[in-house]
């Protein structure tokens, strides 16, 4: 039996076992940064399958270490989110979440319980694999500052540095059975706009005594439009986006103040940069002219992500041995971000994508309170990730 066999037979053995982990930790979902029993579980099925660890990364992260021969020949590492999102799950199902009014609605439970099926796989095997995988179940990848940064700040790559960072996110409108992988640029970063509009507030039948704040915020909102329409060169890819307005008068009111907050997301850093200067510059001189002031705060979020050349392409042609080339598609830009960016900023790395879609069927979109999977998908989730990561150990031994 070749070792693709091995892998197969395991990926198999293991899957009703995951399907149980993985709604497991869907009926128990928690918040960003408070995924305490989470990671208790976690810790508990490594402890069973006998793999060392070391906990309290970020108070709920985990990091553990499978050896194979030569362990210090080649490190990969292997990534996985356990946080869930503040949304009440409308699904109705015996594992649906205990947990009120939080949801795994973008598929952690999936990324989790597929690392910790990988994990069994390749402990298996650990005999038969080249240098060491480390095993990285991370925290708020939700939540700004993002725990991809505070993993890294805390140091979990200070004795050594990994060859390669791989991690797996599901995709619902791609059908299980199916992976897609893109080279070089793929998700954008994120940044969150705060804006507060203030003037002298009002009643709206005489306008010229006081100052029209909404007004204003509605100039302001669109020309902010112009910082990527006419600043931005056009082959950059850029969204800016109000998506909260808080005018909180009445028909005859003007109130003194309006609140806004919106997303800034793009795909060049450098420009990024700029785009913040221009927007904040651009809200104080209209507002300026229009008798009012501005607070405009910007909160960074997370940075383009930029999978590694290289390391993509070989992860792409490792998996279409492992599942078939027609099961491996191309992927498309995509607009949303991911604290693993920070990741690919420092380390080469690969994040792919996982279908989970039941095929005939539309799935519920990411971050609905109706998202689930077709199981089936763990059996490639947990397959895949142990061989990608022993491939990529034992290349070229």
């Amino acid at each position: 039996m070749d070792f693709k066999e091995k892998i197969e037979k395991l990926a198999e053995k293991f899957f009703e076992e995951t399907i149980s982990i993985r709604r497991h930790i869907h009926q128990h979902p928690e918040l960003s940064f408070q995924e305490y029993e989470t990671s208790k579980y976690v810790c508990s099925k490594l402890d069973e399958w006998n793999i060392p660890y070391r906990n309290n990364f970020v108070t709920t992260g985990i990091v553990a270490y499978i050896k194979g021969k030569n362990p210090d020949r080649k490190l990969i590492a292997l990534r996985a989110d356990m946080d869930a999102l503040p949304i009440k799950e409308d699904n109705d199902f015996p594992y649906k979440s205990v947990n009120e009014g939080v949801m795994h609605a973008c598929g952690h439970d999936v990324h989790t319980a597929s690392l910790l099926g990988a994990a069994r796989i390749l402990k298996e095997l650990e005999a038969e694999i080249e240098g060491t995988v480390m095993l990285i179940f991370q925290p708020g990848e939700e939540k700004l500052p993002g725990g991809a940064k505070l993993m890294l700040e805390e140091g979990i790559f200070e004795s050594r540095k990994p060859d390669v960072v791989i991690a797996q996110h599901v995709l619902p409108n791609l059908d299980a059975g199916f992976v897609g992988f893109r080279p070089g640029m793929y998700m954008a970063s994120c940044d969150e706009l705060f804006i507060t509009v203030k003037g002298k507030g009002g009643h709206g039948a005489i306008p010229h005594q006081i100052n029209d704040t909404v007004l204003a915020s509605a100039h302001l909102i669109v020309a902010l439009q112009q910082v990527v329409s006419r600043f931005g060169e056009a082959s950059i890819p850029s969204v800016l986006s109000i998506g909260k307005v808080i005018a909180n008068g009445a028909t005859n009111v003007i109130p003194g103040e309006v609140y806004m907050e919106g997303t800034f997301r793009t795909m060049n850093e450098p420009w990024r940069m700029k785009a913040h200067e221009k927007m904040t510059k651009l809200a104080r001189g209209l507002m300026e002219g229009m008798g009012c002031e501005v607070d405009f705060r910007i909160e960074k979020g997370y940075p383009v992500l930029v999978n590694d050349e290289k390391a993509t392409l070989q992860a792409s042609a490792f998996a279409k041995k492992f599942i078939g080339e027609s099961n491996v598609i191309d992927l498309d830009l995509r607009m949303t971000a991911e604290d693993f960016s920070y990741f690919t900023q420092l380390y080469p790395c690969t994040f792919y994508r996982l279908g989970v879609n039941k095929k005939g069927e539309v799935s519920a979109p990411l971050h609905s309170s109706k998202f689930d999977i077709d199981e089936q998908a763990l059996k490639t989730g947990i397959g895949l990730m142990a061989w990608l990561a022993a491939s990529f150990l034992n290349e070229g031994k």
